[in-house]
């Protein structure tokens, strides 16, 4: 069935829908992973978003029931240049036809990817909705324009706290999107983890006697977020933080610091980052939408993009407060920042 995919600058470009025909509406970004799709639909992150993948072939290794980020996708829509029909791996056990068209979201294929991904560099991130129906710039937009995203952590999070047995050290995770690999690296570890909904209270979380808080990922704009900042300032020299993403960004808010929205954001699992003090660049994972463009005072960075110079990492010199922009669990993406788990768990009183 032809679909097409409407931007809001009025862009069109057409294809064929897969997965679940029903028109969807979101925020259009590109990833430019080459693997990891199915994480990718399954991070809480891109709730609410229109992902294109850069790489031409998609869904060439299936889905399979081990390598999910969360219990369902969370993406509004997918982008590919071609959907494979049929998968050929051994681990795969439904097709990426099916899974979306499970979970009620619609895919496009045939489209010039890599020539959508150059209108989104230079225009930013725009809104857009896949549909199948013939709709007018003006229909298109008025769908459009009820799309808010500004809840979407109290989406994603969890409906109640629970708890990962793992070892002796109390790590308390607030969920703001968490990914499982994340929750995966720390009981690994072994921490007892008690992961937290987004709303949860510093009350409730210290009454957990945490020797750390971890302040994870999660999608929309950390400035929509002031109660979570504010029971994160509670917290602040009370017990460490550390954090990624999302999490990143709040504790940077909750410190002083300022965030601001990136044009067309850092998405994928092949973004150098240098660590400051080494000197080293390590390829990373990423995936958000906004930075920090002002540091806190008694802040300093630790982590840059090779990119364009963002602020990807950051530490407090007086207090145990440490985070990174990027994504060290990966799940897409290289390994090479894993140890940063270590690090995180080394601010453990």
């Amino acid at each position: 069935m032809k679909a097409e995919l409407i931007l809001e600058n009025g862009m069109r470009f057409d294809g064929e829908a897969f997965g679940y025909l029903d028109a969807q509406v979101g925020e259009v970004v590109f990833n430019t992973g080459m693997t990891g799709y199915q994480e990718i639909l399954s991070d809480p992150s891109y709730y609410g978003q229109i992902v294109v993948m850069t790489f031409p072939l998609i869904g060439n290794y299936g889905i399979n029931f081990d390598d999910f980020e969360s219990c369902s996708p969370k993406v509004s829509g997918f982008v590919v240049r071609e959907k494979c029909h049929e998968s050929s791996n051994f681990r795969a056990e439904m097709e990426l036809d099916h899974y979306l068209r499970q979970h009620e979201i619609i895919g496009i294929q045939g489209v010039d990817t890599r020539a959508l991904t150059r209108v989104i560099r230079k225009n930013g991130t725009m809104k857009g909705i896949i549909t199948t129906l013939e709709m007018t710039i003006e229909e298109a937009l008025d769908r459009m324009n009820n799309l808010d995203l500004s809840d979407s952590v109290y989406k994603v999070t969890t409906k109640a706290a629970y708890e990962l047995s793992g070892g002796s050290k109390r790590i308390a995770v607030m969920d703001y999107g968490v990914k499982r690999s994340i929750l995966n690296q720390f009981v690994e570890r072994g921490s007892h983890v008690k992961v937290f909904p987004a709303g949860a209270s510093a009350e409730e979380v210290m009454a957990f006697k945490p020797e750390l808080v971890f302040l994870s990922n999660g999608p929309g704009n950390p400035s929509d977020l002031t109660e979570i900042v504010g029971e994160i300032k509670k917290m602040i020299g009370e017990v460490p933080i550390t954090g990624i993403c999302l999490g990143h960004q709040l504790l940077a808010i909750a410190l002083g610091g300022r965030t601001e929205r990136l044009k067309f954001g850092h998405r994928g699992c092949n973004h150098p980052v240098k660590t400051i003090h080494t000197n080293k660049v390590t390829i990373t994972s990423q995936n958000h939408g906004y930075h920090i463009s002002e540091l806190p005072e008694n802040v300093e960075a630790t982590h840059i993009s090779m990119n364009d110079g963002t602020v990807e990492g950051m530490r407090h010199t007086l207090l145990p407060i440490f985070s990174v922009q990027f994504h060290p669990e990966a799940s897409p993406g290289p390994w090479d920042n894993h140890h940063l788990f270590d690090h995180f768990l080394a601010y453990a009183n």
